[in-house]
């Protein structure tokens, strides 16, 4: 389950990487998003969510962008995080709550981790721009890596059952 947890860390590091990535990782058919879920695997939703991280990695460049551990984005992270954690479960069928649980533990590593991360580096490049720049490839690559191996495990987990029933 470390990948609930990585896929809540990249919401932490960025709030709308993770759900975008699964989204697309879900209408490109690498994720079995069904039922309530199956919002996450239409086009809407991967355009959606793919956009609005673009949108937040320019707007986290910007010296106005606010800190992401103050109430109001922690928050926002937090639901999100959830979200993505419940969605990552629900794909390998296992219980929604611990994709909840797992999704937040890892927002809270990731939005307190990597702000100091982020500020700590920042000191001993000069600038605040090039790290941020690199956290958000960073944290792209991540979510990249969650989905895949939520996708791994998926596939494996069909492979048994389809091995039980030969």
């Amino acid at each position: 389950m470390w990948w609930m947890v990585l896929v809540g860390v990249v919401t932490g590091m960025r709030s709308m990487t993770a759900l975008a990535v699964l989204c697309w990782f879900a209408w490109l058919g690498m994720l079995p998003e069904t039922g309530w879920a199956a919002w996450s695997a239409t086009a809407v939703a991967a355009i959606v969510f793919g956009v609005c991280a673009l949108g937040e990695y320019a707007g986290d460049l910007s010296p106005r962008a606010p800190s992401r551990t103050s109430a109001f984005p922690l928050t926002v992270r937090l639901l999100f995080g959830a979200m993505a954690g419940v969605l990552c479960a629900h794909a390998l069928a296992q219980p929604v709550a611990g994709g909840v649980v797992f999704g937040v533990c890892g927002v809270l590593i990731g939005a307190f981790g990597g702000v100091r991360l982020r500020v700590w580096l920042a000191k001993k490049v000069g600038r605040d721009w090039p790290v941020g720049v690199a956290e958000s490839a960073v944290a792209l690559g991540l979510a990249v890596l969650a989905a895949m191996m939520v996708h791994h495990d998926v596939v494996k987990e069909l492979a048994a059952k389809t091995q039980m029933f030969l």
